[in-house]
């Protein structure tokens, strides 16, 4: 039995109604948030940035998450590493700025000095028999695939990387993602637990009442079908928008462009992944306000399909990507109150910003919409703290964000 001030987080998961949010202490109480840390976050593969950010030997950059941070580097034959930001002699950080660039990762409590591998290289006055191998920093698990990195905070993952990322590399392949580099990236802290954040992500329901931005972008039969991912609609809006789906592949087809999708349809999977090539709405060709595109094809495209890809790896990031650019979506739980929701945008390595690409039209859509969820959020999370909050009926078009409930108990019931 698991118990947080008093409460038995397992009698709350089985009293759970399927179809209905949850009970207040999930989204507000901080031992439900360390169970959350435990059996659900540190699982997991999170993408964590684009290599372009740390193109040089000694370039770092620290990754903050539910109180762990991480200093990923770039070390002298060109390999990313990824270490604990602890140090080994009294534990105090070692990297203080969020980024920058060494020689040596030198502790600025007593000048402990690493390489960028991790080793210990300088520990002045130690006792005799002291060995410097025996004190390098804590590694973190890390993979790379097509310029994008992620680490794995478990001290052991559940699924190797290679198998994780798997199933996306040709869609990273289409998109040229490892020849890509970073155009802009903008932060919306959202005063809200993270499931708060990502129940509203996981549907569109609220599509056309709250984002008459995105309803600009994308049609209507696909914002009730799919808006909120593969499934997240009634079934009748899948049948309706089923012939425009097989349109736009035929026409990837005979472009010789990837189409398709794959689903991780089972609410025990680790990672709860998926990827989707799906079209605009008639006219557009690149997710602008004006349906136009705001830069150069990336990767192998021929010529525009009016399509998008978008990859999930897990609740926590995802990444949609037209033919011309790439929005990187990380959700970063930092508490039971607050989540850091973190968009880099990415365009090809070699475009120049005013000459080749429009930022202003790349990033459009998604910092007005991040600008309007973060305030929807937050307004949700102010009602939860009402004495008369009880869990609500999810509708027909929020299957997207009961899937997502029903991955997370089970998650945290597995961990138990």
């Amino acid at each position: 039995m698991t118990r947080t001030n008093g409460m038995d987080i397992d009698a709350m998961i089985a009293r759970h109604r399927d179809g209905f949010s949850m009970e207040k202490p999930f989204y507000l109480d901080p031992g439900v948030f360390e169970a959350d840390v435990e059996r659900v976050i540190m699982p997991i593969w999170h993408l964590v940035d684009h290599a372009s950010r740390i193109p040089n030997a000694g370039d770092y950059f620290l990754f903050e998450l539910a109180g762990e941070s991480i200093i990923v580097v770039r070390g002298w034959e060109g390999e990313i590493r990824a270490f604990y930001n602890v140090c080994r002699h009294r534990g105090s950080i070692i990297c203080r700025e969020a980024h920058g660039n060494v020689r040596l990762l030198r502790c600025p409590y007593h000048a402990w000095s690493y390489d960028l591998d991790g080793s210990l290289k300088v520990a002045q006055l130690m006792h005799e028999g002291f060995d410097l191998k025996d004190y390098g920093l804590h590694p973190c698990h890390i993979g790379v695939s097509h310029g994008l990195i992620f680490v794995n905070l478990s001290p052991q993952p559940g699924i190797d990387f290679d198998t994780f990322i798997d199933p996306f590399t040709p869609y990273f392949e289409l998109h040229g993602l490892a020849n890509a580099k970073i155009a802009h990236r903008a932060s919306y802290p959202t005063e809200a637990n993270w499931k708060l954040v990502l129940e509203n992500f996981f549907e569109c329901y609220h599509c056309m009442p709250a984002h008459p931005e995105y309803c600009q972008v994308h049609a209507k039969d696909y914002i009730l079908a799919y808006g909120g991912g593969n499934g997240s609609g009634p079934e009748e809006a899948e049948v309706v928008f089923q012939p425009q789906l097989d349109a736009f592949n035929e026409k990837c087809k005979s472009l010789g462009h990837l189409y398709g999708s794959f689903v991780e349809t089972d609410d025990n999977s680790p990672h709860m992944r998926s990827a989707a090539r799906t079209p605009f709405k008639d006219g557009w060709l690149s997710e602008t306000r004006d349906g136009q595109p705001a830069a150069p094809l990336m990767g192998t495209f021929k010529d525009w399909d009016g399509g998008y890809s978008a990859t999930a790896f897990s609740p926590f990031a995802t990444i949609f990507m037209p033919n011309d650019f790439a929005s990187i979506f990380r959700f970063i739980p930092v508490n039971e109150d607050h989540t850091d929701v973190e968009l880099i945008w990415l365009v090809r390595a070699e475009a120049e910003e005013g000459r080749d690409y429009d930022l202003e039209k790349i990033i459009w859509l998604w910092d007005v919409t991040a600008i309007a969820d973060k305030t929807i959020i937050e307004g949700n999370k102010q009602g939860i703290l009402s004495r008369r909050y009880e869990p609500g009926p999810y509708s027909r078009h929020e299957k997207g964000t009961n899937y997502l409930i029903n991955w997370y108990l089970n998650r945290l019931r597995a961990g138990a």
